[in-house]
């Protein structure tokens, strides 16, 4: 097959496949996605399947599957090479009519929840299932966990005490009750369930164990609690989430052996996408669908999980694959992405990791292959090299100060490489907002990628300080912040002296009735002016009570008319309007799901959504793909989880010090352990550890308190090592890594940040 590439002596071996099982290695920028495309495009081509089979490719997320369709389309529709045998020229005679189709002809790209939503809709009365089951998205999901959760503590106020800090004073702790725990015990819930379902455990099962545990296992205990509530909702909705798709695929399959032949035929070829991030259960629904002896190619980069803790993925599952099971092994170790410099710092990285990290234990989390450039001649070569290109800013830096570096760093270099791809990354999506608020601040161009975007959290927040007035009639706090969400125009820009002076004579309003409906002798604008009001000021009021007395009148409306109507006194631009409307229908939809709920309960889903606590793409790329190229001039601003994937001309890793990325040294504080915890226990890990401990058969030690948290850390180190490295493989000409002291002034650079720079030195002298 003629193909759109020149490909690489490595990308050729790969194109050679004809079946059996291969683990290919990738480092980043390798081609994967071209090489795996015409690996599928080839296999239908080559006349290996029958025209009622499939090439199932399987990858991480939604983007990806339709990059990945795009690109087979594109082989497809290639001229055949002369020389094909007739069974595979028929099938080209069909090809222009496949392109016609809506649905693709020979091949499948799915995600491993749509899988196993294919899987699961062809025979659901299999797995108890009703014909039309619904499926949960993650919001609702995240209702109905945060609600179990809320009952639990509700029902145990004072269960959790034990693990807390013993010399808390008596009110904070009652704060930390009502402010701390619900977050971070709704965040072990999520891991818990997730962690039991992977491991097929219902709450019948599971509370079996636990009767059966040889010592109290509390946490877990909490766990299945909230387990048992969060399942018992979703069947009250005759509907399962993401994780039991997985779970009943996998039952299905094992439980039907004619229904699994029938898509083992189906899907002769499977190529797998990703493999670094799959768990074990999506391991499993693979390696049941391939066989012993059928066709399966896995492809991944373990040095890019980035996305394994408190879960049970693992690259660990993509290397036991390589070693143990697959008959194939082979490498993409060639990428043109980046220039030799950002190359070699990569590269040092895995070499210090693997022989110098001064603990040990996670000296595993990075691995071979080595980089390598793109060979001579490539149609792809790696930008020339450039040392200077390459910074690693020693500079002490509070954070305040690394984010003005940084950002007037970005204003130099910007006016003169306008046709170039520029980003900052950051570890947390807070960290993103003040690099935002900083590049507003001297009127950059920027583009953000963060949970939400920045016009999407200004639209919710406007709408729901206005929704919380209407919710709390009675407070004049929630009115003046109403008035300034009205007047206010750019998210986290203050609003002008005049306006705070407004919102402050609101806030006085001893009784807000006599503001928004006054009466002979009651009207507290009235005396405004004898107390020194401008009448300017006075004028403003006025106007707004029409307003507010105008809202009031559309709370006897459904909530998402209330929302749309409200927009309209907020909102001119189109991109506004649509993203209320977006809003109204996330409202209808939670109003229609919480029947109970009144307006207070549904404006919390806006403030979660304005504080970027809530999932909420608005009308962003992120929907479908994101392309870099496509912002040149402008500044990306995204987490370095996020960029995974992506790639820039010049890119920023932002706050690289001992806290985002420890090294398991004494005295280190982790993100996951909280301040009113005692010893410093990560209880989202110790949770987990007594759902195992559960699990274990007597040969193990049973559970022993600290052990979890101890290895919990250095998962993490792990993970992070892999985050520094995905984030200087994201830089294509030039790369600027800087470091803060953190918000209590404690923190310092990050080891392999001060073992990078050492390498700099002594490579330069």
């Amino acid at each position: 097959m003629t193909l759109p590439f020149t490909p690489r002596p490595a990308q050729s071996q790969i194109l050679r496949y004809t079946g059996g099982k291969m683990g290919i290695s990738a480092v980043p920028g390798s081609g994967k996605t071209f090489t795996l495309s015409a690996l599928a495009a080839q296999l239908i081509r080559s006349g290996r399947i029958a025209d009622e089979q499939e090439v199932l490719l399987v990858t991480l997320v939604n983007s990806a599957v339709d990059n990945f369709a795009s690109r087979i389309k594109e082989f497809l529709e290639l001229p055949m090479p002369f020389g094909y045998r007739v069974r595979t020229l028929h099938f080209a005679s069909r090809i222009k009519e496949f392109l016609e189709l809506p649905m693709p002809f020979g091949y499948r790209v799915r995600t491993l929840h749509g899988l196993a939503h294919d899987i699961v809709r062809e025979k659901p009365a299999a797995v108890g299932l009703e014909e039309r089951f619904a499926i949960l998205d993650e919001r609702e999901a995240d209702f109905i966990r945060k609600e179990a959760t809320n009952a639990w503590l509700q029902a145990h106020p004072s269960e959790l005490d034990d693990y807390l800090l013993a010399d808390i004073e008596d009110s904070k702790r009652d704060w930390v009750r009502r402010q701390q725990l619900p977050d971070l015990v709704t965040g072990i819930a999520l891991a818990f369930i997730r962690s039991a379902k992977d491991n097929r455990l219902t709450p019948e099962k599971l509370r079996h164990l636990l009767d059966l545990a040889p010592a109290p296992l509390p946490l877990a205990g909490m766990g299945l609690a909230i387990y048992t509530d969060y399942q018992r909702a979703l069947a009250y909705r005759g509907a399962v989430d993401f994780d039991d798709l997985i779970r009943l695929a996998i039952d299905l399959l094992e439980n039907d052996a004619e229904f699994l032949e029938r898509l083992r035929y189906r899907w002769p070829y499977i190529l797998e996408d990703e493999a670094q991030d799959s768990s074990q259960l999506q391991e499993q629904i693979l390696r049941l669908l391939a066989g012993e002896s059928g066709n399966w190619v896995r492809v991944g980069d373990p040095n890019q999980a980035i996305f394994e803790t408190f879960t049970t993925a693992s690259p660990q599952h993509l290397l036991d694959f390589i070693h143990a099971e697959a008959d194939q092994y082979k490498e993409l170790p060639a990428s043109g992405r980046c220039q030799p410099s950002i190359i070699a710092l990569a590269n040092q990285l895995i070499k210090w990791v693997n022989g110098e990290h001064p603990e040990p234990a996670v000296r595993d989390a990075l691995t071979v292959p080595y980089i390598q450039p793109a060979p001579e001649g490539d149609p792809q070569p790696n930008p020339p090299d450039d040392p200077q290109g390459v910074k690693l800013i020693g500079k002490k830096y509070t954070p305040e100060e690394e984010v003005e570096a940084v950002v007037k760093s970005i204003d130099r270099w910007l006016p003169e490489h306008m046709d170039s791809t520029v980003a900052v990354l950051v570890p947390r999506n807070q960290r993103g907002v003040e690099v935002i608020q900083a590049l507003k601040r001297r009127n950059i161009d920027f583009v953000e990628l963060l949970g939400s975007t920045s016009s999407t959290r200004l639209a919710a927040g406007r709408l729901g300080e206005i929704a919380s007035a209407l919710a709390d009639p009675q407070s004049a706090a929630r009115l003046a912040k109403a008035y300034l969400a009205w007047r206010r125009e750019e998210e986290e820009e203050a609003n002008d002296d005049f306006q705070r002076q407004v919102a402050q004579l609101l806030s006085k309003c001893a009784e807000v009735e006599t503001f928004v409906s006054p009466r002979t002798g009651r009207d507290w604008l009235a005396g405004l002016g004898s107390e020194g009001a401008s009448a300017e000021a006075i004028a403003e009021l006025e106007e707004f009570r029409g307003l507010v007395r105008r809202w009031q009148g559309t709370t006897v409306l459904p909530i998402d008319q209330m929302i749309l109507t409200l927009s309209q006194d907020l909102f001119t631009a189109p991109n506004d309007l649509a993203l209320a409307h977006k809003l109204a229908l996330v409202l209808r939809q939670v109003s229609n799901d919480h029947r109970d709920w009144r307006l207070p309960e549904l404006t919390g889903e806006l403030s979660l959504i304005a504080r970027n606590e809530r999932r909420f793409l608005g009308f962003s790329e992120d929907d479908s793909g994101f392309d870099p190229s496509h912002h040149a001039g402008k500044v990306v601003v995204t987490t370095m989880h996020k960029a995974k994937g992506l790639e820039w001309d010049r890119v920023y890793l932002m706050s690289v010090n001992s806290y985002d990325f420890p090294s398991g040294q004494p005295n280190e504080r982790y993100i996951s352990e909280r301040w009113f915890v005692r010893d410093s226990l990560n209880l989202e890990a110790e949770t987990l550890a007594q759902l195992e401990a559960a699990l274990s058969t007597g040969e193990y030690e049973f559970y022993t308190e600290g052990a979890a948290t101890q290895s919990a850390r250095l998962d993490y180190v792990r993970e992070r090592l892999r985050l520094l490295y995905v984030g200087i493989t994201r830089a294509k000409k030039e790369l600027v890594l800087t470091w803060n002291t953190g918000r209590q002034g404690d923190q310092t650079p990050a080891m392999p940040f001060v073992a990078l720079q050492g390498w700099r030195e002594n490579v330069s002298d």
